[in-house]
């Protein structure tokens, strides 16, 4: 089913990529079959075949390769061609780094799908739940599109494969939903009394022994990690594809201003926050408003969030919403030429955390959303996360995955409560 045809393939991909060729491409062009008609069912992977799980085993014990911002905005400027002579003409040069950018994907996705793979087969607990199978029908259909895919050695190759890639991009947006949705599973199946060895608490959440637990989290640590790597990588190549952006390589901004990006997040938990309670804490920014540096704004930008509107949430909960004036939000930026890194402090005076849950918070399973909501968020089939039309508390996935971000390149994230008073919280970038 994956085989390409080529004829209907290299005549649409002749031309020039300046009058869209990839929007004239179908998903039955590429991958030899309906789209709609297999992947909306998900019922074609579940079990893998022997010569698939032989494939999957094969790719998955193979050397990752790490990659920095650094080296990303190395390559996007073509300076990984200079020991070729490749650089000497820019629009060779531009061609050249579509094709080796394209390249690197074609080899590096297959690995890092194939240990995701193995992981979703024998994750304890949630690897019989019904989404998170369909999780895994997604990466294997992606594994096995990407390693069947030839050596890109021309402007035509890479487009096709560039058209390809936006499809396994978007089949995979959904993910961290469709996760989320078979963590609701588990918690359903736990209430039924279908699962050994779990129960529920009081507030609705899973709880089990530590070592089972501990297994499940470091899997959803492992997932996500990886699955923001694989989103970066694609994004970056994507984007370069594109007409460049001021002071942009691809998707990561040279001249990223935390100042600005803390505006833009503020904007969109005070939408968030007002939607829900008909009101906003201020939100006071102090510090390197100044400062720049090279990063991805997009991820800033979601930790950002995620910490604004959980401490905006926080105040109004703690102090009642007829409080006649509520205690504002603080954010300062941090930075100095000794500094190890950049770091962005969120003080709230929420009422802080419960000692008891301080551990909980970094869980995939722990939620202090209503019950409905949870069922509202896991029923939509949408990148849900990133929108600001997203409740303002759901899925519990806000804190880990924000440190997940933080961490990719380096950082960290950490909170630092006092409960009955209020909360700190740490980016470490």
């Amino acid at each position: 089913v994956f085989v390409i045809n080529e004829s209907r393939m290299l005549a649409r991909a002749s031309m020039p990529r300046s009058v869209g060729i990839c929007s004239k491409i179908t998903h039955e062009d590429i991958f030899g079959f309906q789209y709609n008609g297999l992947f909306r069912k998900n019922a074609f992977f579940s079990s893998m075949h022997d010569e698939v799980a032989a494939l999957v085993d094969e790719y998955s014990i193979k050397d990752q390769t790490s990659v920095s911002l650094q080296l990303l905005s190395k390559s996007g400027r073509g300076e990984m061609l200079s020991r070729t002579g490749e650089k000497s003409n820019q629009k060779f040069a531009s061609e050249q780094i579509l094709i080796q950018a394209a390249n690197f994907i074609r080899r590096e996705m297959p690995i890092r799908l194939a240990r995701r793979i193995k992981d979703l087969d024998r994750v304890p607990l949630m690897k019989d739940m019904v989404s998170v199978r369909a999780v895994k029908d997604i990466y294997i259909s992606s594994f096995l599109t990407l390693v069947k895919e030839p050596a890109v050695d021309s402007l035509v190759r890479e487009s096709l494969f560039a058209r390809k890639l936006e499809i396994l991009y978007e089949r995979h947006s959904s993910v961290l939903v469709q996760m989320a949705r078979g963590a609701y599973e588990l918690r359903d199946a736990v209430q039924r009394g279908e699962v050994d060895g779990l129960g529920i608490s009081v507030d609705g959440n899973v709880f089990a022994d530590f070592e089972l637990m501990h297994d499940l989290h470091s899997f959803l640590d492992r997932f996500y990690m990886s699955r923001i790597g694989i989103r970066v990588l694609a994004s970056q190549y994507l984007a370069l594809r594109d007409p460049a952006l001021d002071g942009y390589v691809g998707i990561i901004c040279q001249n990223t201003s935390p100042y600005d990006v803390v505006k833009h997040a503020v904007n969109d938990a005070a939408y968030m926050c007002n939607r829900k309670f008909g009101r906003v804490p201020e939100v006071n920014i102090n510090g390197r408003i100044d400062l720049t540096f090279a990063y991805i704004p997009t991820h800033l930008h979601y930790i950002l969030l995620e910490l604004l509107k959980n401490a905006m949430r926080a105040t109004i909960e703690h102090h009642g919403i007829d409080t006649i004036r509520l205690p504002p939000v603080e954010v300062i930026i941090a930075d100095g030429s000794e500094n190890e890194d950049v770091v962005i402090k969120i003080v709230d005076e929420g009422g802080g955390i419960p000692r008891s849950h301080m551990k909980k918070i970094w869980s995939y399973l722990f939620t202090t959303a209503d019950p409905s909501i949870q069922r509202g968020i896991v029923g939509l089939n949408t990148g849900i996360d990133h929108s600001v039309e997203a409740p303002l508390a759901g899925l519990g996935y806000g804190l880990p995955i924000s440190r997940s971000y933080s961490k990719y390149f380096g950082g960290d994230l950490n909170l630092m409560s006092i409960e009955g008073y209020g909360t700190d919280a740490f980016v470490y970038l």
